[in-house]
């Protein structure tokens, strides 16, 4: 019954998915529905406009070349509500904890690999750092302050270095400074980054490394003692 259910479980389907895809690019640009609008009607006016131009002049003829302008239109308003989709998807994330692992995990394609789970978290401050292994070697990306988060990537810069010797490894800070990535070019900055490793390469630094990182989190604790409670003896 269980195999049944999951298999009669039905996803989205296009015109579902299209009608997300616009209620959430229309809350950051709620100018979308005339921009589309326009796009629609340019398409139809230049298709008319060709069945004008192009003989025969015939009604069949400029009703036809209307169509096509129409279904041109559609897919030119397609393309741009995608396009303003990504920049609202940008928008909304920006600024807020975990957008790095966002855009690690979802926009970097089938070169690279990477989680959308920290790999280091101040747990004070909320900043983390992220780790990608692709082509272009490893990248460590830091979310929040450069000054809070220096012991976090020099510590995973060192676990790297320590696993994947000869591999190059690339620090980026995600904000708004002058040597800051912005997140919305997070994923073209790392994806410009130089071929340096091949995929057989690429495979055997990310089992080192998981293999060191879960190491290190099955790590024993005293028992007796909570490191969540832990404080400093008080002077008598």
């Amino acid at each position: 019954m269980a195999a049944r259910s999951s298999q009669t479980e039905k996803k989205p389907n296009f015109f579902v998915q299209l009608k997300s895809l616009f209620t959430f690019t229309k809350d950051v640009f709620g100018w979308l529905p005339w921009a589309l609008g326009g796009i629609l009607l340019a398409g139809i006016w230049v298709g008319i406009l060709i069945g004008f131009l192009l003989p025969p002049l015939e009604l069949w003829s400029i009703v036809l070349w209307g169509f096509t302008g129409l279904l041109f239109g559609i897919l030119a308003a397609l393309m741009t509500m995608t396009r303003l989709s990504t920049k609202a998807m940008y928008q909304k994330i920006e600024g807020r904890p975990g957008a790095v692992g966002h855009v690690l995990s979802t926009s970097l394609g089938r070169s690279w690999q990477a989680g959308d789970t920290p790999v280091g978290v101040n747990p004070k401050t909320q900043e983390a750092v992220y780790r990608a292994v692709g082509r272009g070697g490893v990248v460590i990306v830091g979310e929040g302050a450069h000054g809070r988060l220096t012991r976090l990537v020099n510590e995973e810069r060192a676990k790297v270095t320590r696993v994947a010797s000869g591999v190059p490894v690339t620090v980026l800070y995600v904000g708004h400074g002058e040597k800051d990535v912005a997140i919305s070019d997070l994923a073209k900055t790392v994806k410009k980054l130089p071929r340096a490793i091949n995929r057989a390469t690429q495979a055997a630094v990310i089992k080192r490394i998981d293999s060191v990182s879960q190491s290190l989190a099955s790590l024993p604790i005293p028992k007796g003692i909570d490191p969540m409670r832990a404080r400093a003896p008080r002077p008598r």
